[in-house]
């Protein structure tokens, strides 16, 4: 909890005022057995009733004023803790947010998910509830032993040994307890896990008839939750029973002691009746004690995993304005490549291979780039080194002469535009998620970008058009509409780099023919590379490369490429079979 504590800086006022009239409302609370004491020995026992009616006002007006001290430190304490639990979770996102591919990749969409919902709920019932009750329960238990010292020495001893037992008690249960709640949540990521997988599968679920399966693998992690939070609830559940026997030998034994006392004159019956008065109080907040341990224990291992999220620092950091040396803007007007790799190599977190070995190729402005290769032979990984999601482990890549890494986040954000294999659409109009890529686009040149990405028949046939709402994830849109979407999306842009991701999968020949020419009409000197899986997709790119198993193993036009790479013609003719026959027969002619 001590890490997170910077984010209740503004609310010290708060954090403080709350505790402190809980401090007011222990003090009357305190008060009131002497009262009831003294209108027993005096009032009762003299038969006066002036004097007990007084006392009865007196104990009504304390009431009043407690109950206000209660209201006060209660809205003190929820406006410390709402406030924040909303700064800490905008900083959590923040973070997230600021994290790269890597840090991502190895925290999981899962856990942070849970991290940013339900243990910063937790953090803030905890602080609520601490800063209300925390101090109270040592601040009455404590209290009433200092008010028995008042009233009669021998007693108050009985207090002065059960309450240190009562917190060793208390104590030892927070230990065990604290670390198994960190598993409770751990747990809970994998049923988080699970239900987001079924949930966003369910087609893929139910097309193979998986329904059963899915059912009996959440079980499984939904009993483990269960299991886990039953098992700490057990060893919490001790608090009750263990201090209610240590309070109750402590009542015994005062009443034993007092009653004696009380025979032989040596103290007053009110006196003893105070007494008593106390030791039900200690009981009282410890009952509300039990209760509060548990959500504190909670709460402090949510505390250790949020902190644990912010304490992740990005692997990459990119350079400010005034960090960058001026021969950086001459070396981008000179170089005529826009993109280079310099013998790079790549490899993921927790990877035994590298996805990238030694990759080089240089590429001028304004042409068009193919890529292709089998399944995981580096593809995505390299594109996705362009715009710098990763870094590269060894090696340089150069974006108009000039390292990634001198780049601003907002420069790259500016120079390139990309275009993922998974379509993602964001729940508004469709003119709201075309203007990601500029805001301040006009609608001619929102037309202009969904023209070249063949999408004019989808917006024009939607009513509404432009204004068109999509569901979360564009789930009104069939793949392929949002694969046209995404283009359109990133060609408002006006990109220098453009980058398809095999994000015309989706598309049929007649449309992916038309993208292709429309992107090769872009107008100033657009450089665009093209990944994917199918020949006639990048038969007609200025460069081909061809990866496998993270090798460039050839790059060149489609007819140099035909003569030189054995990859490349096998992946050919795979796609085009009828044709092999008499490629092989030019070349016995030849």
């Amino acid at each position: 909890m001590k890490r997170l504590a910077v984010y209740l800086k503004e609310y010290k006022k708060e954090s403080i005022l709350a505790p402190l009239f809980k401090l007011l409302e222990v003090v009357f609370d305190l008060i009131v057995p002497v009262v009831v004491a003294k209108m027993i020995d005096i009032g009762v026992a003299g038969k006066d009733r002036g004097y007990v009616f007084g006392c009865f006002a007196i104990l009504l007006l304390m009431a009043a004023v407690g109950l206000a001290c209660s209201i006060t430190a209660q809205y003190f304490a929820a406006k410390a803790s709402v406030g924040f639990a909303a700064k800490l979770r905008q900083a959590v996102f923040d973070h997230i947010q600021s994290l790269s591919f890597t840090e991502l990749d190895k925290l999981g969409t899962d856990t942070m998910i849970t991290r940013l919902t339900d243990d910063i709920n937790q953090i803030q019932n905890g602080l609520n509830m601490g800063l209300r009750l925390l101090l109270r329960s040592p601040f009455i238990v404590i209290g009433s032993m200092l008010m028995a010292f008042t009233i009669n020495t021998r007693c108050a001893l009985i207090f002065a040994v059960t309450i240190p037992v009562l917190f060793a008690v208390t104590f030892c249960i927070m230990l065990v307890s604290i670390p198994l709640f960190k598993k409770v949540q751990a747990a809970l990521d994998r049923v988080t896990a699970l239900t987001r997988e079924n949930l966003t599968g369910v087609r893929v679920i139910r097309a193979f008839c998986r329904e059963e399966q899915s059912v009996a693998e959440f079980k499984l992690s939904n009993d483990e939750l269960t299991s886990l939070n039953s098992f700490v609830g057990k060893i919490s559940a001790l608090l009750n029973p263990l201090t209610y026997v240590l309070i109750n030998i402590a009542a015994v034994a005062l009443i034993s002691s007092s009653a004696v006392q009380v025979n032989m004159g040596g103290m007053l019956q009110g006196d003893a009746v105070a007494l008593y008065n106390y030791m039900l109080q200690i009981i009282i907040e410890l009952i509300k004690l039990s209760s509060l341990i548990i959500t504190l224990n909670k709460s402090v291992a949510c505390a250790g995993r949020v902190a644990d999220v912010l304490e992740v620092q990005p692997a990459m950091r990119y350079p400010s304005e005034g960090e960058r040396a001026p021969q950086e803007s001459s070396s981008r007007a000179q170089s005529e490549y826009a993109v280079q790799f310099m013998d790079v190599t790549f490899t993921y977190s927790g990877a035994g291979a590298p996805s990238l070995k030694d990759i080089s190729f240089a590429v001028k402005r304004g042409q068009t780039v193919g890529i292709i290769g089998g399944t995981g032979s580096g593809k995505s990984t390299l594109v996705s080194l362009i715009p710098r999601f990763y870094d590269a482990v060894s090696g340089n890549v150069l974006i108009d002469g000039v390292s990634v890494k001198a780049y601003t986040e907002e420069e790259l954000c500016k120079k390139i535009g990309i275009v993922q294999q998974k379509a993602v659409l964001f729940k508004g109009s469709i003119r709201d998620n075309l203007k990601w890529g500029d805001e301040n686009a006009t609608d001619s040149e929102l037309w202009q970008a969904i023209t070249a990405a063949q999408a004019k028949d989808i917006v024009d046939g939607k009513e509404g058009k432009l204004d068109f709402e999509l569901e979360q994830g564009g789930k009104n849109l069939s793949g392929g509409q949002k694969q046209r979407l995404s283009i359109a999306r990133a060609l408002v842009k006006k990109p220098e780099i453009l980058i398809l991701d095999d994000s015309a999968s989706a598309l049929d020949y007649a449309t992916d023919a038309a993208l292709r020419k429309a992107i090769r009409s872009l107008s100033g000197d657009t450089t665009t590379f093209l990944v994917s899986q199918r020949i006639a997709g990048i038969k007609h790119a200025d460069i081909i490369l061809v990866l496998d198993n993270g090798r460039l193993m050839g790059t060149g036009t489609h007819d140099e490429l035909m003569r030189s790479s054995e990859v490349y013609r096998e992946i050919y003719f795979s796609q085009f079979p009828n044709e092999k026959a008499g490629y092989e027969k030019s070349l016995l002619l030849n």
